[in-house]
């Protein structure tokens, strides 16, 4: 099959005016401009690029949509989700489920092609496999009191092989999932929990942390106090074998052993100068999720300094409980309005590239190039736009977007 558009952005190099691609099997043969050179698919006047990549995500939240309002400050946000969610596993309840089917749904129809899911109860990798959503699914391990870390690692890494063994045979040909067992962040996560997923050594998937994400989670590392101690007693889980580090969340990641080249460092909005040089040294990738950090009252992360630092910067949407989709071209547009000195061919690929090469994947997703998938997006660009880039990171319609079939 060919394909020709008005654009074609293979992301890795300039975009194309009039150009083509051509696909089998799902697969990309080759690409150009101009003249295509058989029979073509002509999509108009549309730009053509790779599937965008959701490098965070809580699709097992999606029934929340709308039940957690925005919150001037993140523990307020946070203890409203603990009283709607409630505190134990999830029941997966039918209109649970299909809360998640349709969240799936959402990014499949906005141009989403792979997904970094965050997984408590291992409810959504059947559901991603019959969708047909390639995805990394990291299961996220809470226990601020563990006693026992080996035990909780190895019976969660047997449960998530076992899930992801039977939702994988249950899935389409081209579908990838593969996960990971990780650890949600530092004022939830006690030391020895921490260290004992870092060592999993065979995991084909990185290590992924909610870090930095909130000044009442700084206040507790350094000096053991504040609103998030005071969560933390209410919930029942505090103990005073836990000790302040007395540092940042970023430095006392690495003196876990869990900044690792590639560790997905999320939110990242309180960082100091250290925080961000440590970041690149470590070659960590810092996942940005702009609008879920003003929902939940954190403030923005310093995304032109991030960029201007040289860190590998992917983009996520994190979940419904605090954000109102999981379309990634309204994050493209959030990132737009908080960094406009950064180029839209850089948001662009934190959107595709960066982010398929964070999860593990940037040999099949990412950038359009022979013998990657030829998962594809098409994008409905005005006649009169000559920056389509530009377009495209600037408030694009849901309705202008199309998944391409292949």
């Amino acid at each position: 099959m060919i394909f020709a558009s008005r654009w074609l952005l293979p992301i890795d190099r300039p975009p194309l005016e009039r150009g083509w691609i051509e696909t089998d099997g799902g697969t990309i043969v080759r690409l150009g401009s101009g003249p295509p050179p058989g029979p073509a698919t002509d999509l108009g006047n549309a730009a053509l690029l790779p599937g965008l990549v959701n490098a965070h995500t809580h699709l097992e939240l999606s029934w929340l949509r709308g039940r957690v309002p925005p919150a001037g400050s993140f523990i307020e946000w946070l203890r409203t989700l603990l009283a709607v969610r409630g505190r134990g596993a999830l029941p997966a309840l039918p209109e649970q489920l299909q809360a998640m089917r349709a969240g799936i749904e959402e990014a499949r129809a906005t141009g989403t092609v792979l997904v970094g899911d965050i997984s408590n109860t291992l409810v959504t990798p059947a559901l991603l496999a019959s969708a047909g959503m390639s995805a990394v699914v990291f299961h996220e391990l809470l226990g601020f009191n563990v006693v026992d870390a080996t035990t909780v690692v190895a019976e969660a890494r047997s449960r998530l092989r076992r899930v992801l063994a039977d939702a994988r045979a249950h899935a389409a040909d081209g579908v990838g999932l593969r996960g990971r067992v990780v650890a949600h962040a530092p004022y939830s996560v006690a030391p020895d929990l921490f260290r004992r997923i870092a060592r999993l050594s065979d995991d084909d998937a990185p290590l992924s942390v909610h870090v930095g994400e909130s000044v009442e989670e700084l206040e507790l590392l350094r000096v053991g106090t504040g609103p998030m101690r005071a969560l933390l007693e209410d919930l029942g889980v505090w103990t005073d074998r836990w000790q302040p580090p007395g540092t940042g969340p970023v430095a006392w990641l690495d003196t876990l052993g869990y900044l690792q080249p590639g560790t997905l460092a999320v939110h990242a909005v309180h960082l100091d100068e250290s925080d961000i040089d440590r970041l690149v040294e470590r070659d960590a990738v810092v996942v940005i999720c702009a609008r879920s950090n003003v929902w939940v009252g954190t403030g923005l992360p310093r995304v032109s300094h991030l960029y201007a630092a040289g860190a590998r910067i992917a983009i996520g949407t994190d979940s419904l409980a605090s954000v109102g989709s999981l379309n990634m071209f309204d994050e493209l547009t959030e990132l737009r309005r908080v960094a406009p000195d950064v180029t839209a061919a850089s948001l662009l690929e934190s959107a595709t590239r960066t982010g398929a090469e964070a999860l593990g994947a940037g040999d099949r997703y990412g950038t359009l190039a022979p013998g990657k998938a030829a998962a594809l997006v098409a994008v409905d660009v005005p006649a009169g736009v000559r920056d389509v880039e530009e377009y495209l990171v600037g408030g694009v319609p849901p309705e202008a977007i199309r998944p391409v079939p292949t």
